[in-house]
C-alpha cells in the first residue's frame, strides 16, 4: 500500500469499525457482567456514596480493558494484513501469512508486548508448529512471528520458543517495507477520532444512566443510600446461604 490516500481511507474505515464495536459492546453489556469483577470494599473504603460514581469508574475500567482487544481486531489486524499483502490464516492462533518464493512468514499479531505466561508461550508455539506441519510439503523456510503493533520488544527464537518477536517500528517496517509506517498510522488518523468520540458519547451517557438506575434499584435503600451488604453479597456471596451453614456445621 504505497499511496497515502489509500492508507488514510483504510485507517478511517478501521476507526469506524472500532467505534461501531464499542457502541455495540455498550448496548449489549449487562450490569452483572462487570459489577461482579470489582472490589466493593475498596469503594466503601474510599467513601464512595454515589451510584453513578461507582458505575462510571467500573464501566470505564471494563471498557478500557476490552478496548485494547477490540482495537487490535478492528484496526491493527486489517491494516497489517492489507498493507503487507498477506493472506488471512485459517490456523488457530495465527492471524495472517506472508508468502514469498522461498519463505513463509506466519504472524500472530497482538496490540502490544504484553508478557506471556509459560502456558501461553507453550500454546503459541504449538499453534505455530501445527501450521508448520501443514505447510511442510511446500519446502519453504517457515518463519513464525509474534508481532506487536507497538512497543520495542525484539527477540529471536530460543530452544523453548520456536517463534521470534517483533514490535513497533521494526514490525511495521518488516511487513510493509516503510520505516515511517508506524508514524503514518497515528498521523493519518487526523481528526477522525474526535468526530467518532462525539458520536460515541451519547451511547456512553445512556449506558451510565441505564446502569446507574439498575444499580439504585437493586443495591440502594429507599432513601438512595448504598446497601453495601447487599452489594457485597452479590459480588462475593453464595447463591444459597444455607450451603454455607451446612458446611460450618
Amino acid at each position: 500500500m504505497a499511496k497515502t490516500e489509500e492508507l488514510q481511507s483504510l485507517i478511517s474505515k478501521c476507526l469506524q469499525d472500532f467505534y461501531e464495536r464499542r457502541v455495540k459492546k455498550l448496548e449489549k453489556l449487562q450490569l452483572k457482567v462487570f459489577l461482579g469483577r470489582k472490589n466493593p470494599y475498596l469503594f466503601k473504603a474510599l467513601g464512595t456514596q454515589k451510584a453513578s460514581e461507582i458505575i462510571e469508574k467500573i464501566l470505564t475500567a471494563y471498557i478500557g480493558a476490552s478496548d485494547e482487544t477490540m482495537f487490535g481486531d478492528a484496526f491493527f489486524e486489517p491494516i497489517a494484513r492489507i498493507a503487507s499483502g498477506s493472506k488471512v490464516s485459517d490456523a488457530e492462533g495465527v492471524d495472517f501469512v506472508i508468502e514469498s518464493k522461498d519463505r513463509i512468514v506466519a504472524v500472530a499479531l497482538k496490540s502490544g508486548p504484553n508478557i506471556y505466561n509459560a502456558s501461553q508461550k507453550k500454546r503459541q508455539s504449538q499453534e505455530f508448529l501445527a501450521l508448520r506441519s501443514r505447510l511442510y510439503k511446500l519446502n519453504k523456510q517457515f518463519d513464525p512471528v509474534l508481532g506487536h503493533a507497538y512497543g520495542k520488544t525484539i527477540s529471536e527464537p530460543t530452544k523453548d520458543l520456536i517463534y521470534r518477536r517483533s514490535s513497533g517500528q521494526v514490525f511495521w517496517t518488516e511487513i510493509t517495507g516503510d520505516p515511517d509506517f508506524y508514524l503514518k498510522l497515528i498521523r493519518l488518523m487526523k481528526e477522525e477520532p474526535i468526530k467518532h468520540k462525539q458520536k460515541y458519547q451519547p451511547a456512553w451517557d445512556a449506558a451510565i444512566n441505564r446502569f446507574s438506575a439498575e444499580f439504585i434499584k437493586n443495591f440502594c435503600f429507599t432513601d438512595g443510600s448504598i446497601d453495601w451488604e447487599k452489594l457485597v453479597q452479590f459480588i462475593s456471596g453464595t447463591n444459597n446461604g444455607d450451603s454455607v451453614k451446612k458446611r460450618k456445621g
